[in-house]
């Protein structure tokens, strides 16, 4: 078995995953754990298949704060080769656990990355609008996060779960970073109240909504709000004012004592990395690496970087400020 894919569901996944596990114990097969959606799956498979690797690998996919755990709680001891992940996640655990490997190659990144692991997509966050239910309502197109808190857009905003969604991660550094924690909380608050059953536990949750109409504007990634536009939706995208914050998926290679499929997973990731990045710009329209670039429409107006070292320790701490909020 060579491929895991989101769409298995309930009892299908914890059996898949256990199936998929017994069949990579003392097999050659590099075993990949990573917390990317289909797209990204997809691309790092063709990538790895058209490198002639097909067979040679099981990729099984996890969320976010279930494969941080086991990093979290297995370290090197997991029985993963190649992790994806985001990478608060992996400075988190190789602190604790120091369990990746250098990488070997040279990356030609365009931001310096600690050495052992390196991007592989990079989101930001957007608001973006329903421009004919703003229109219904009466409603000024917003131009801040803190917008969405008023009033007016009650039961007509959706938002992600910091809990369930590293993408509600992004819109709390922002007002955390424009407003102080303090006012932060506050705005949070009648946010929270405003979304109402609007509060998804997707990062995609907001803009289906949006384009289904069921709400007037939501916060996620603008990518897929750009996306929607051009396909001629009734959606437009808002880079606030608060600031365009962003989270990069990145891949690492755990430490073995097996050399050999060390040596094999390390030439993966150097696949996954170079092969890969032009599949995965069509859809995380992100430029990480020299040579790449993107179009106008995904450069985002307001690019932030949170004031403190993204980690898992900080994660939580916005967590409980969220949830205090509710």
């Amino acid at each position: 078995m060579k491929t895991i894919k989101k769409s298995v569901t309930g009892l299908g996944i914890g059996l898949a995953f256990v199936l998929a596990g017994c069949s990579a114990q003392g097999s050659d097969d590099v075993v990949i754990y990573t917390n990317a959606d289909e797209e990204a799956q997809s691309a790092m498979e063709n990538a790895l298949d058209a490198a002639g690797y097909e067979g040679e690998y099981i990729l099984q996919s996890q969320g976010t704060s279930e494969l941080g755990g086991k990093l979290l709680a297995e370290g090197e001891q997991i029985e993963a080769d190649v992790v994806t992940m985001s990478s608060y996640f992996l400075e988190s655990a190789q602190e604790q656990h120091a369990m990746f490997k250098d990488l070997t190659f040279e990356t030609n990144a365009l931001e310096e990355y600690p050495r052992y692991y390196t991007p592989v997509l990079g989101n930001t966050g957007a608001i973006f609008v329903n421009t004919e239910v703003l229109k219904e309502n009466g409603l000024e197109v917003p131009e801040t996060i803190a917008d969405l808190a008023k009033p007016e857009y009650k039961g007509l905003v959706s938002i992600p779960n910091i809990d369930d969604s590293s993408t509600a991660w992004l819109m709390v550094q922002a007002v955390i970073s424009e407003y102080g924690e303090e006012g932060a909380s506050q705005i949070l608050q009648d946010l929270i109240a405003n979304a109402g059953p609007h509060l998804e536990s997707s990062g995609s949750g907001p803009i289906s909504k949006v384009q289904a109409g069921e709400v007037a504007a939501g916060f996620g990634l603008r990518h897929q709000a750009v996306a929607a536009k051009e396909s001629g939706a009734p959606i437009d995208f808002v880079d606030p004012i608060e600031g365009n914050f962003s989270l990069n998926e990145a891949v690492a290679v755990v430490n073995k004592d097996d050399d050999e499929k060390s040596e094999k997973a390390m030439e993966m990731v150097e696949v996954i990395t170079k092969d890969a990045r032009e599949e995965l710009l069509t859809y995380y329209p992100v430029a990480l690496y020299e040579g790449e670039t993107v179009d106008d429409a995904h450069k985002p107006a307001h690019s932030m970087t949170f004031d403190q070292p993204l980690n898992v320790e900080l994660l939580k701490q916005h967590q409980e400020i969220f949830n205090s909020a509710k």
